[in-house]
């Protein structure tokens, strides 16, 4: 190519720097002929080929219960691929071509790539039923301020979220813990050692079978979070985008009417 792209000696091997930027523009290269070939794609049934979704830990063990199921119904022959990671990695991978789209919580920087929105929910407070304000239906934020609020470690978009929409400063929360589950929260809640805040999705699946808790509604400006797919800008399997929003959307529906 008339220039080095390698250091190498008899025990390693070295990239250039300019060997750092063949491989970055190979690559770019590689993912947009990748996409030509996908072109004839769009002329198939939706999800009649491998899709790969992204998912935060915040959505994931939530919704794909509801919707793997519809799925399976309205695309018996779909190969759906799950990934769950933190919010920046996933956009990461969306951008390398690593995985298709990603199903994220918005507000969040999405730079370069494109947001369909199909979700909106609040979030609820979990404590025991014992507490002072848990005979309430709705709490503030500044009531919250009181409470020993126990959030998510840093790393987590539901926990900046949260204290957005609460108006809530770092050392106001968390008191010292920080978790990397929304079910180990709740775990925390039932062993008396805090509250909690987690989004209406998540309601059922982590405190139905617990009696001895209660939700009330964080009454804040709505939505608190809004949920969506994000996508490269010359991505050519819309058709697929398409299909798995109407699936998600629909059954995040019928569950919050009770069907």
């Amino acid at each position: 190519m008339g220039f080095q792209l390698f250091e190498r000696d008899n025990k390693k091997v070295l990239v250039t720097p300019i060997g750092e930027e063949v491989l970055r523009r190979a690559s770019d290269i590689m993912l947009r002929l990748e996409e030509l070939e996908r072109l004839a794609d769009t002329l198939k049934t939706p999800l009649s080929y491998p899709i790969s979704v992204g998912l935060i830990p915040t959505i994931a063990p939530y919704l794909l219960p509801r919707v793997f199921p519809e799925l399976k119904h309205r695309y018996p022959h779909s190969q759906v691929a799950v990934v769950e990671e933190q919010t920046h990695v996933l956009l990461e991978m969306v951008r390398s071509g690593e995985i298709d789209t990603a199903i994220i919580a918005l507000p969040f920087p999405c730079d370069g790539l494109l947001t369909f929105e199909f979700w909106a929910e609040d979030f609820y407070w979990v404590a025991p039923k014992g507490d002072k304000l848990a005979r309430r239906d709705q709490i503030t934020s500044k009531e919250l301020a009181h409470t020993n609020l126990m959030l998510l470690k840093e790393g987590h978009c539901l926990k900046e979220h949260i204290l957005d929409v609460c108006k809530m400063p770092e050392p106001q929360a968390n008191h010292g813990f920080g978790a990397a589950s929304l079910h180990t929260l709740v775990q925390m809640v039932l062993n008396d050692m805090g509250t909690t805040l987690i989004p209406e999705m998540a309601i059922e699946q982590l405190t139905s079978q617990y009696s001895q808790l209660t939700t009330v509604h964080l009454n804040e400006p709505s939505p608190h979070r809004r949920i969506a797919f994000v996508i490269r800008p010359n991505y050519t399997r819309m058709n697929s985008i398409e299909a798995l929003l109407e699936v998600c959307r629909k059954t995040l529906e019928e569950h919050r009417r009770g069907i």
